[in-house]
Order: C-alpha cells, then structure tokens, then sequence
C-alpha cells in the first residue's frame, strides 16, 4: 500500500507538533514498505524481495549513512527504496515523491546519491570471467546454441535522454533521437561481465569498443575463447562475426549457431530495459544519466547472482536494428578470418 498522500511543506495553519508528527508516521510507514506487500507485489513495484532489499541496505550503509541524527533525515532504507521505486517504474521524480510520501527535490537527491553509490561498485560486480570461470562460460554458450568456445556476447544498447544543453548534436543517434550508446557485454546466463557507458548516441558500436580498455585488453592479451559480435563490429581473433553471405552448408550452419548463442546479448538488453524501465528514457543530463545506468547494470548482475525472479515477459529480447558495416579499423581481419574459418572446418 501507498503511503498517505499529504501535503509535505508545513501549511501556516498546522501546528508544528501535528506537522513533525504526520512526518515521522510517514517515515514509518515508508521503512514497513517492504514487509507491507506480499513477495510479488514487492517485485513488481521495486524489483526486488525482501531479503534482497537487506542485503541492499546492508551493501550501501557505509557510503549512503547520512551523519545527521535529524528526525526527518532519509534514512538508508528510506534512500534505497526511493532509488528502487524509481528505477522499476522510471516515472517523474514527483511522482515517485507522491508515492514514498517525499518531496520531489529529495528523490533527486536520492537517485543522484544512489546512483553514484551504485557505480562505484562496478569493478566489483561487472568483471570479465576468470580462469576458473572460463570453462563455465564455454559450456553455457555451448549448450545455448552449439557455438564452441565461446565466452561472451557483445552488443550495443542505447538509453534515450532528453536532449542536453551541451553539445547536443552528438547525442542523437541514426533514428534521430537522443541518447546514450552503452556497450554490454554478457554471458550465456545474462551476466553482465563488462561495460562501457559513457559514448554518445551518434557513436558507432565500433568506435566504442576501439576506445574500450577491453579492446586494448584483449588485443595485447589474447583470450583463451571467443566473443560472439554482429556484423557491427570487426572481425577479430577474438571477435567472431557471422558470414555476410553464407556461400557453404557449412558456413550456414555457423551463422546459425553464432545468432543462437549471440541471443543472450539480445535477451539481456530487453530484460535490463524491463527490469529497470527508467532504463527506456531518462529525464537526465548525460552524466547522470550514466550513472543511473550503471547503478542498473550493477543492480541487474546482483539481481540474476541472487536468483531474483522476473515477471514472464521479462526475457525478451531487444529487437534488433540495422547493423552498421564494420568500419575498416581492423589491421587483424586477415587472422579474423582465419580463426573463423578454422573453427568452420573443425566444428561445422
């Protein structure tokens, strides 16, 4: 249930004694939010359980404590709840304001705070596989679409923003919006394993990922697999990308065991978007709008590890666009394609 609505600036006519009292049962009743709702309705307004939610709060105490002992001070609950209501619904600050009984300026705050808490935890719960986790990725990707060797998928997604003050022309992107161009890569059980969010919407994907230090990474230190990329992208020894036209039996059958595992990016753009809906447009400057963006990436790997359900239409995919041809960056397509043909002739 709602809290009350009422109003939040002390009318002239209300005795102080009244006004603080309403505010601390308003406070109340935003921190019994949780145990208030029964476990689905818990998940459809903040996208996580209660056990989650403690884990949250214990997670984010240290940073987002306000040192203040003030009675009408937000407490860390009251902080993470805020943010979480607005990620989920991704509606106006003053509507979220109304419905967790705050001030519209105070959600701001909230989701500004939050936000920039959450991002900074992005080393430690966005991370490229390991050696002990490598042969776990492989056989995931394998049993997803019959695509050897394989330890991710990268994509592109864009989150649409209002148009900045600054610089405003390089945010609009080929369908002639604003936005933000994030570069996802994931694994066959959708977790995010890196990202880069921080290029425009008029950047090409592989522009982004020339720039990336996963770029510079895999390059001086080649990867014991491959990642999955569309034809947006350049073909690299570590970079598979699927035959423009499919000129042998063979070659099709790689085509289709690259889109059956390359489906994981698709499905985990869709389901970052629906899981986190504010995700589809954000009334933020670029850099805030970043930052919310990586406070749900680092949201959504915490979901998936703590097996947090989603709602049955959550796991669609994003539809797909129309995929740029690769720019002629690459000095290394020659050895590209030659892995690419090796794993032809060895596995199809």
């Amino acid at each position: 249930m709602p809290c009350p609505l009422i109003p939040l600036t002390k009318p002239p006519t209300v005795d102080a004694h009244i006004y603080y009292k309403t505010l601390r049962i308003i406070k109340q009743c935003v921190q019994d939010l949780p145990w208030l709702f029964q476990l689905p309705e818990l998940y459809v307004r903040f996208r996580f359980g209660k056990a989650d939610i403690e884990y949250l709060v214990n997670l984010l105490r240290p940073k987002l404590q306000h040192r203040t002992q003030r009675s009408h001070g937000l407490s860390v609950e009251e902080q993470i709840l805020i943010a979480l209501r607005f990620y989920a619904c991704g509606t106006f600050y003053q509507v979220v304001g109304d419905y967790m009984g705050v001030v519209k300026s105070a959600v701001c705050d909230v989701v500004r705070d939050v936000s920039i808490t959450l991002a900074s935890l992005a080393n430690e719960f966005v991370s490229f596989p390991k050696d002990n986790q490598i042969a776990q990725a492989k056989r995931s990707f394998f049993l997803l679409g019959n695509m050897p060797n394989t330890i991710g998928a990268i994509d592109c997604t864009h989150v649409h923003i209002q148009a900045p003050r600054e610089n405003e022309w390089e945010f609009i992107n080929r369908k002639g919006r604003h936005s933000i161009n994030v570069q996802l890569l994931c694994d066959a059980d959708l977790i995010i394993t890196n990202c880069v969010v921080k290029w425009p919407g008029s950047v090409h994907d592989a522009r982004i990922l020339r720039g990336s230090a996963l770029y510079r990474d895999l390059q001086t230190n080649r990867p014991d697999g491959i990642i999955l990329g569309d034809s947006a992208y350049p073909l690299l020894p570590w970079l598979m990308t699927p035959f423009l036209t499919a000129n042998t039996p063979a070659q099709a059958r790689f085509n289709t065991a690259h889109c059956r595992a390359r489906c994981a990016i698709e499905r985990l753009n869709g389901v970052l978007k629906r899981r986190f809906a504010c995700l589809n447009y954000l009334r933020a400057e670029p850099q805030k709008a970043c930052n919310i963006t990586l406070a749900c990436i680092v949201l959504h790997n915490i979901a998936t590890k703590r097996n947090v359900p989603l709602c049955a239409d959550n796991d669609a995919p994003e539809p797909l666009g129309d995929p740029n041809q690769p720019p002629a960056f690459c000095q290394n397509e020659q050895t590209g394609r030659a892995t690419r043909d090796a794993i032809v002739r060895h596995y199809f």
